[in-house]
């Protein structure tokens, strides 16, 4: 009996031998794909590996600036990384066909209000990001609460990361709107995964850490929720003395956005505030936080604002393709729902 026992153990231990030699075989291939970069050896690799940039797409795709704080090395250096990368992928022009192509892989997630969805072109955009502000109580967060259930909905093994930097995300509401969409309440709270951002620098680093949710985790993270961008920013950077800084931070959070999104073809849904303009004399007034910086880079635009009877509507402000138009619709337990 004894005998039996001990060669149970010889065995669980080859197996567990044999996954660590797997792992390091991983961890090895990753290096050596790295390694091919002129001027990267196993220290350099290692410190890329760490700081997310695994692939040769990774690094193409990263600022010489990002490179030379991650890994220590000259600015000149990380160019020669970058081109090598590039160069590697091919990474040059590429005929608009092929665009075009590429874009059939791009998805639509559904919000619950076919009028909505039609203004955005079937849907909030994966790949891309897109913006809504208005102001408060103009259905920001209820949309995002009913994106996050119909994401999962729609693609049921996929997750749903949520960065809140108001305290507003309440999962009741996620709880009633899955009920209102025949869903088990309990499985979609497992595959929201919530982060509560406390400064500016804590936003920025959670974006950045969604990478390795899924590519260390393996998630199949199918929507991004900054809820909402610019809340921290406004409160830290005060006065026109800061506004460089405060800019040339948020742009950097964006792009951080923009390339997760991109490179891991999944929707970002981002919130913002929004300020009045004392000299506008015709129109509404109001005029998003964050500038040039936020408007560009995000891929849609939308303005909220209440409606009569309770409804809210969202108008199209910006779009690569879409053209500009109003949609209207309402907010009930079951979440967003056409008029």
């Amino acid at each position: 009996m004894r005998r039996r026992q001990e060669s149970v153990l010889v065995e669980e231990e080859s197996i567990v031998g044999d996954e660590e030699v797997v792992i390091k075989a991983d961890a090895g291939n990753k290096g050596s794909e790295l390694e091919q970069l002129p001027g990267v050896g196993a220290a350099t690799a290692e410190k890329l590996m760490t700081g997310g940039y695994d692939t040769l797409l990774s690094v193409a795709v990263a600022t010489p600036g990002e490179l030379v704080e991650l890994t220590g090395v000259t600015e000149l250096a990380a160019r020669k990384m970058i081109q090598f990368a590039r160069d590697k992928l091919e990474m040059g022009f590429v005929s608009a066909e092929d665009i075009l192509v590429k874009r059939q892989g791009i998805g639509k997630i559904n919000c619950g209000s076919t009028a909505l969805d039609n203004l955005l072109g079937g849907g909030f955009e994966t790949g891309a990001i897109t913006e809504a502000y208005g102001a408060f109580g103009s259905g920001k967060t209820q949309v995002a609460h009913s994106l996050a259930v119909n994401t999962i909905r729609q693609f049921p093994d996929s997750y749903v990361v949520y960065l809140d930097t108001e305290s507003t995300f309440r999962p009741e509401r996620i709880i009633d709107i899955a009920k209102a969409q025949g869903l088990e309440p309990e499985k979609v709270l497992k595959q929201i995964k919530v982060a509560r951002a406390f400064n500016s620098d804590h936003q920025m680093l959670l974006a950045e850490k969604i990478d390795d949710l899924i590519k260390k985790q393996g998630l199949n993270v199918k929507l991004v929720v900054v809820d909402s961008l610019t809340a921290h920013f406004r409160a830290e950077f005060i006065g026109r003395g800061t506004l460089a800084d405060r800019q040339q931070k948020i742009n950097k959070h964006m792009h951080t956005l923009m390339r997760l999104g991109e490179l891991n073809n999944l929707c970002v849904y981002v919130t913002n505030q929004v300020m009045a303009k004392p000299d506008t004399f015709f129109g509404d007034p109001t005029e998003a936080i964050g500038g040039h910086i936020v408007g560009h880079a995000s891929t849609y635009r939308i303005y909220l604002r209440r409606g009569k009877k309770g409804t809210r509507v969202a108008k199209m402000i910006d779009s690569p393709s879409l053209p500009e138009g109003e949609a209207t619709f309402v907010l009930d337990t079951s979440g967003v729902r056409d008029v």
